[in-house]
């Protein structure tokens, strides 16, 4: 797989001449409403439709005096169109404008979102099946416990990204709401029919009862799904990170032709993109947190959350968008060492197997608390003195009381865990003998 970043689309979509261009799709829409009922002649729509156009210098040199955005817009749309603008924004308030413009641009970011999430997942469940067999060590607080299965890993996160695809599917739901009821949402100088009417030709819901906004817990469940997604590739990047330290080595980030990890250590290859995915994931939650405060407004509506929403809503999806990419990449070409996993495993001197015996002396009779006991003394032995801990358990005559040579052998078989791996992976939520299509994923 290639390296690469589509930024253009997601930024393109967060300028400001596409957040003119909504602005002008949503009058327009209004316009028309207004015109199928005979408000707006014939023949002002059609020039509206024919000049509507706007400059953003313009904008920017009307806005510095009236100190008005919406009306520094209007002005300049109204100055290509002529006395037929006068039918333009009738009966609307400013946010009825920006927060419908506002909501179209959020539902296309979570489709260019949910893009490449699909293809996380399909990378992902590739990747789980490739190593479906391949033992690592499983930790737990950072240390030995029992072997897992690289591919169990990866299927388990690949399990979370979907999560993550239909929290975003349900916000984006939530957040593809529009408004257009006028001052504090009374509709006393716009019927509700123009607004369900002009939400409908855009692709939009409409909020049922609203005052003059767009209700906040929306875009505040946008923003908390986005961060959600972003700790997931946080939790991903932080275990290659570790799993990529020197003294594991089991997995590495890709390290490309011509790259260079440091201005003064020609040999290091450190995992930079993982760094940076667990450094912009704090900056998405951060966004999530400024999207929450967001929620509650003086009264009918205030503008605090404006500012607030210039910031988050483009920084969140292009750094979700971003950081996919990058994820993609990196678990796409990830550099996999079996050998070092097989190598750490003998790391703990077999002691991975302790449970094993301690379910073996259980069933000969032995109370747990004995049977436990008598494990770990061997056990610390083991870890003390360096040396294999079937060695010790050899040697301890309460042990071979209790258990012959073929089933302390049985004990230490690595095939007890990866016996139940077909079964685990038959349960998961996507199918891994058989990929599914993108646009099955989609939906």
């Amino acid at each position: 797989m290639i390296e690469r970043y589509t930024l253009p689309a997601m930024q393109d979509l967060w300028s400001e001449e596409s957040k003119f261009q909504t602005y002008l799709q949503v009058e327009l829409a209004v316009c028309d409403a207004w015109g199928k009922r005979g408000e707006i002649p014939a023949k002002d729509l059609k020039t509206i439709h024919k000049k509507a156009g706007f400059d953003i210098h313009r904008i920017n040199e009307i806005e510095a005096k009236v100190k008005h955005d919406v009306i520094a817009f209007l002005t300049s749309v109204n100055e290509h169109v002529g006395p037929s603008g006068r039918y333009i924004h009738m009966g609307m308030t400013s946010n009825d404008m920006i927060d419908t413009a506002q909501a179209l641009r959020m539902k296309k970011s979570a489709e260019l979102i949910l893009e490449l999430l699909d293809e996380t997942i399909q990378i992902l469940a590739r990747q789980a099946v490739k190593y479906k067999y391949t033992l690592q060590m499983g930790r737990s607080h950072g240390i030995h416990a029992e072997p897992i299965t690289f591919g169990m890993k990866l299927g388990m996160y690949c399990n979370e990204m979907i999560r993550n695809r239909e929290r975003l599917i349900r916000a984006k739901e939530s957040v593809s709401c529009g408004k257009i009821a006028g001052p504090v949402g009374t509709y006393a100088s716009i019927p509700p029919e123009i607004e369900s009417e002009v939400c409908k030709s855009l692709g939009l819901s409409y909020e049922p009862i609203s005052n003059q906004v767009v209700q906040r817990d929306r875009h505040a469940d946008y923003l908390c799904a986005l961060a959600i997604t972003a700790a997931t590739m946080e939790k991903i990047a932080t275990e290659i990170r570790h799993l990529q330290r020197t003294e594991v080595l089991e997995a590495e980030e890709p390290f490309t032709k011509g790259q260079k990890g440091s201005s003064a250590m020609p040999h290091k290859r450190n995992p930079v993109t993982c760094e940076q995915l667990c450094g912009l994931a704090r900056l998405v939650r951060t966004n999530a947190l400024a999207g929450l405060e967001n929620v509650a407004l003086w009264h009918e509506r205030d503008i605090s959350h404006s500012s607030v929403e210039r910031v988050i809503l483009p920084d969140s999806t292009t750094l979700v968008h971003y950081m996919l990419t990058k994820l993609n990449w990196v678990i796409a070409d990830l550099i996999v060492y079996e050998d070092n996993m097989a190598e750490n495993m003998k790391k703990s001197y077999g002691l991975v197997y302790s449970q094993h015996v301690l379910l073996a002396l259980v069933r000969k009779g032995l109370t747990r608390e004995e049977a436990y006991a008598l494990v770990q003394r061997n056990a610390m032995k083991a870890w003390m003195e360096k040396t294999p801990f079937r060695d010790f358990l050899e040697a301890d005559a309460d042990v071979t009381g209790k258990l012959s040579a073929k089933e302390l052998n049985a004990c230490f078989d690595p095939k007890l865990f990866t016996k139940h791996v077909d079964k685990i992976f038959k349960r998961q939520v996507w199918n891994h003998e058989n990929q599914k299509s993108k646009k099955n994923l989609r939906g």
